[in-house]
């Protein structure tokens, strides 16, 4: 296989790095929309109001403790030159937790296990995805960034859809249920968080067996950690430095907002404006996933040979065109059809995002710099959802409510308009 510039690429870490993203696509898609959340705040708490509170309240706290730790983590990855080393213990940590959820019985006793061992598994996502999303300058020719994250980011779909079809017909409805699982309890439920860290483990052990780090020279942790906060000071201090990336972080944090606003409320919006039950939204949530991948996959080629920033560019414009479309739509069939469309461009953004990170960040700064693009995808991810509550109460209009998603993708696209990008072939040096 070869680049564009003929230069012969390495397979196998390709593969392990999109196989990373399909291992834990399963962990958003299964724990954190679709079935734990649902189960905790139905079958756990005392009630679904109070359990919906809680569960949002926990995922809060994990963006704090994300917020605040992303960039020292990053800043220390860099002095150290071990970012995989970071991963496998992010990602280990990640998957014992996640079997632990194993343990929450419909009781709500098991609230406060609950909620710990959720927290502590979505840092250790979230900070995993952190490292992971700075080996890519590393695995990518320049020339091929967008594509490889598209395919990565489409993969990754693939991989969520996959692991929430077994769980739902291979455990939650299944009849009779497997293994002797218990219904009265709520095992089959339960045992979705086994499936997981299964799946978890298993697809992204290639990642850690095929992606190789440059020898990394060894630093006494009290020397690392010194030397990570005085970089992580010294950027912070002299931003004005970095003016062109601050831009963009805040232009990604906006827009972000937006879209993970879209995918967290869709589904109780299109049951509350279009009656629909929860089996519907299901399909409605697969069949967003599945054009979400296909958009990532299509759009990938956009990167590479138009650049990333036009390729967040089109995307949002299409977004907020469809988005418009879906708040006034007068039928549940036109809804359908502009949902389908809108959520096309929901991987090509975010691919497209990554990719232009990996492009801006200096290579000495690179885990910094992605820590602090995790803590701009996490700092305002209460602002979205906060927004479309309040208004929603204020106007007695869930229409009214969820339109101002729009404020979100529209400032993010005005900011990211003036993000200056070398090239699509360039990554910063």
């Amino acid at each position: 296989m070869s680049d564009a510039g003929g230069e012969r690429l390495a397979l196998g870490p390709i593969v392990g790095f999109c196989l990373y993203d399909f291992a834990y696509s399963a962990f958003t898609t299964i724990v954190g929309t679709f079935v734990f959340a649902t189960y905790f705040a139905k079958g756990v708490a005392v009630d679904p109001v109070v359990g919906t509170g809680q569960w949002s309240l926990s995922q809060a706290v994990a963006g704090v403790l994300v917020g605040v730790l992303s960039p020292i983590c990053g800043a220390i990855a860099d002095q150290t030159g071990r970012r995989k080393h970071w991963l496998f213990a992010l990602s280990l940590l990640c998957v014992i937790t996640t079997a632990m959820l194993w343990l929450v019985r419909p009781t709500p006793a098991d609230v406060p296990f609950a909620l710990v061992v959720s927290i502590i598994a979505t840092v250790g996502f979230e900070m995993g995805t952190l490292f992971y999303n700075a080996l890519l300058p590393g695995i990518a020719p320049p020339a091929m960034l967008g594509r490889i994250s598209g395919w990565a980011w489409g993969i990754g779909y693939v991989g969520g859809l996959l692991a929430l079809a077994i769980a739902l017909f291979g455990l939650v409805q299944a009849n009779p249920p497997p293994f002797g699982l218990d219904p009265a309890q709520a095992e089959p439920v339960r045992a979705t968080s086994l499936l997981v860290a299964a799946w978890f483990a298993v697809f992204a052990a290639p990642l850690f067996l095929l992606v190789k780090e440059p020898p990394a020279p060894r630093i006494r942790a009290g020397k690392a950690i010194g030397a990570a906060m005085a970089q992580l000071r010294e950027t912070l201090g002299d931003l004005r430095g970095h003016g062109n990336i601050l831009r963009f972080l805040i232009a990604a944090m906006l827009y972000s907002d937006g879209v993970h606003t879209i995918f967290a409320l869709g589904g109780v919006y299109a049951g509350t404006m279009y009656g629909m039950d929860v089996p519907e939204v299901m399909m409605l949530g697969i069949s967003l996933n599945i054009t979400s991948g296909l958009g990532a996959f299509a759009f990938a080629w956009m990167d590479d040979s138009h650049g990333s920033k036009r390729t967040i560019i089109v995307s949002l414009v299409c977004l907020l065109i469809s988005s418009a479309v879906v708040l006034t739509a007068p039928t549940k069939i036109v809804f359908w059809v502009a949902a389908l469309v809108m959520s096309t461009f929901f991987g090509p953004v975010q691919a497209a995002s990554r990719t232009l990170m990996a492009r801006l960040a200096p290579p000495k700064e690179r885990g910094e710099m992605f820590g602090l693009f995790s803590l701009s995808g996490r700092l305002t991810a209460f602002a979205g959802p906060a927004l479309v509550g309040w208004v929603t109460l204020a106007t007695h209009s869930p229409r009214l409510g969820m339109a101002t998603v729009l404020l979100f993708l529209g400032s993010g696209l005005w900011l990211v308009r003036g993000v200056r990008e070398s090239g699509p072939g360039n990554v910063a040096t």
